[in-house]
Formats: C-alpha cells, sequence, structure tokens
C-alpha cells in the first residue's frame, strides 16, 4: 500500500510540474513547491486543483501510516 501512495504521489508531482510549465516555461520542482511566488500559478484554477489532489494523496498517506503504525503497537 505504501509503495502505491509513494507512486501516485510521485506521478501527482510530475502532473503538477507539467502543468506549471506550461504556464511559466522555467519552473523547476521547487518553484511548485511555494506557488505563491508565481502569481500566474495562485490565480491558475486547473493548477491549483491539481495542487489540491497532491494534498489530498499526501494526507490520504499520512493516515494510512499513521494508522498502520498504531496497529502495530497494539499488537
Amino acid at each position: 500500500m505504501e509503495k502505491m501512495f509513494d507512486e501516485m504521489v510521485e506521478a501527482q508531482r510530475k502532473k503538477i510540474l507539467h502543468y506549471g510549465r506550461e504556464i511559466i516555461p522555467y519552473l523547476t520542482a521547487d518553484d511548485v513547491l511555494q506557488p505563491n511566488d508565481f502569481p500566474q500559478l495562485e490565480s491558475h484554477p486547473e493548477f491549483r486543483y491539481e495542487e489540491g489532489v497532491l494534498e489530498g494523496l499526501l494526507t490520504a498517506r499520512m493516515a494510512y501510516l499513521a494508522q498502520k503504525q498504531i496497529m502495530q503497537v497494539e499488537l
């Protein structure tokens, strides 16, 4: 399950970078971590949506890992 989350997160990061580079061609992977530095990204609904999908995946991954850890402690 962890591998699946890792793959989904990595794919979404690549997708965000792709969308970002369509808007700002010189954008780096680090730049998309701080989109507030780029008004064009902040106001772009498609980019913001994809960024939200990434945040959802990261949140789900954290919840899964936390639950897994709790279950291991209970054993």
